[in-house]
């Protein structure tokens, strides 16, 4: 029996071991040939023996990414526990994002599984949604994964300061006071997928940036992946702007819920104009999400419901 198992988001050094004393444990415990290619591990030898493997290394990146280490005696202990249960296979989830500090980031829904595929093939994707849809989670995650894949070296995550007006000079305090009140949703999300001592890390060596809209100005990044959070308070002029930042072997993920717009009446939203003006370029794609797609508390999606019947009848009054 053959299995390919492909690695997302995971240090390969680690996971394998020092001189892969990892594998080379596994090789001795089980009649299992076990070959490390790139990012994939690929598993032959007999159908019982391949079967605890794939769920002993599944269980092995889990410990990684929870933990961010992985022992000798951790891989024993899984070795051990997955032969006491004998040969019981727990399900691996196909198509994961990442393995983030909470175990596999995967599609929750049919609209999330879009998302992802559409992802994977566009360099330039607009999501649109409400909230709790997990558009600006994935993005994150496509992000973390490509970064410790070494398919981008860097990652740029960014938000409008709309309160501000962009125009953060006159609040106290360095860069980083004035504007962590506006980009904490961005430290959340990260927060939950990578481990507290490592994300200190790639943050403080410039790895992952985390800055207002307004900083992208003039700046041109190069294999990088960038990310626009809460893009309907951005102005037209500020889309275009984040868009054409985009260097070469880069990505781009904006993300934005239209019915959250906080801009000044008279100024129209950056992310309904570019989805007008970009709905027929090639490499740019479009993933639109509704209450349906909502993976928060049951309730979100209730009361998303509720001010969209509120928003449909106060309409049809002014019509009226």
């Amino acid at each position: 029996m053959k299995k390919t198992i492909e690695l997302k988001g995971v240090d390969l050094q680690i996971l394998l071991g020092v001189a892969d004393t990892h594998v080379r444990l596994l090789n001795d415990t089980f009649s299992t040939n076990i070959l490390v290619r790139g990012n994939e591990i690929k598993l032959d030898g007999q159908k019982d023996d391949v079967e605890m493997v794939h769920e002993i290394i599944h269980e092995m990146i889990q410990t990684l990414s929870r933990k961010g280490v992985l022992t000798k005696k951790d891989v024993h202990q899984l070795i051990k526990m997955t032969r006491s249960e004998n040969g019981h296979k727990e399900d691996v989830p196909d198509n994961v994002i990442h393995y983030g500090r909470k175990g596999a980031i995967i599609a929750r829904s049919d609209g999330q599984q879009e998302y992802i595929n559409i992802v994977q093939k566009n360099d330039i994707v607009l999501t649109i949604g409400p909230a709790g849809t997990g558009k600006t989670y994935i993005a994150i995650a496509f992000a973390i994964a490509a970064l410790e894949n070494r398919e981008v070296d860097r990652i740029a995550l960014c938000r409008p300061a709309v309160e501000a007006g962009e125009n953060l000079g006159f609040l106290p305090g360095d860069l980083k006071e004035k504007v962590d009140p506006y980009l904490t949703p961005l430290y959340d999300a990260l927060s939950d997928i990578i481990p507290k001592t490592k994300l200190k890390r790639v943050l403080s060596d410039g790895s992952i940036e985390i800055i207002p809209l307004a900083y992208m100005r003039g700046r041109t990044l190069n294999n990088a992946f960038m990310i626009l959070d809460e893009a309907q308070n951005a102005t037209p002029m500020q889309m275009k702007m984040f868009l054409t930042r985009l260097g070469v072997t880069s990505k781009a993920i904006i993300t934005g819920d239209v019915t959250q717009i906080d801009l000044p009446l008279h100024d129209k939203s950056g992310l309904i104009d570019a989805a007008n003006i970009l709905k027929k370029v090639d490499g740019i794609s479009f993933v639109h999400f509704d209450e349906t797609d909502v993976v928060r508390h049951t309730l979100v999606k209730n009361i998303i419901k509720a001010y969209a019947k509120s928003d449909t009848k106060t309409k049809k009054v002014k019509k009226d």
